[in-house]
């Protein structure tokens, strides 16, 4: 949950569960967790040529569409907070959480793989993995990213230290 908070901090701030991409010049019709899939997908395909990303996590159409299929959800499906953090919980394990969880991918890999996800968040270059693409960057510093995240994982941070030093590194 923690993690999922600070990626909404990333992505959708204040508005969260109902969070639209604010470049659109045509508003969902209504709040975005009240939408059913199928009227997200109408208002994507009505209003061509603008910006799509929706919900807490910021969603876009073509990863929505992903995730729809690999999880058989129906088009009467409620976009709610129970359904959209079902569907970041999906692309976190994406990311390699098991694998990072585990601790056979260090702290740094994992962060930019979740940078790879969502646009908010910066890569080791402090760059988002989607600077410019679509006005997008990183809304929050390489610095806080890592703070957070050791806060979040604070066991996975001392592994990584204690095997770091153990390799050599200062």
């Amino acid at each position: 949950m923690k993690l999922q908070a600070l990626i909404e901090h990333a992505e959708s701030r204040r508005a969260g569960y109902d969070a639209w991409h604010e470049s659109a010049a045509v508003p969902p019709p209504k709040a975005p967790s009240r939408m059913t899939l199928a009227e997200i997908r109408s208002w994507i395909a009505a209003t061509p040529g603008q910006h799509h990303a929706i919900g807490r996590y910021q969603i876009v159409p073509d990863t929505l569409e992903s995730l729809i299929r690999r999880t058989g959800l129906r088009a009467e499906t409620l976009f709610d907070a129970r359904v959209q953090d079902a569907l970041a919980n999906i692309l976190i394990l994406d990311a390699g959480y098991a694998e990072f969880a585990a601790g056979r991918i260090t702290p740094g890999r994992f962060m930019d793989n979740l940078a790879r996800i969502w646009a908010g968040f910066p890569l080791e270059s402090g760059l988002s993995a989607y600077d410019g693409v679509a006005g997008n960057k990183a809304t929050v510093t390489r610095a806080f990213f890592a703070g957070q995240m050791a806060e979040i994982f604070p066991q996975q941070w001392v592994q990584a230290e204690l095997s770091r030093r153990q390799a050599g590194g200062s």
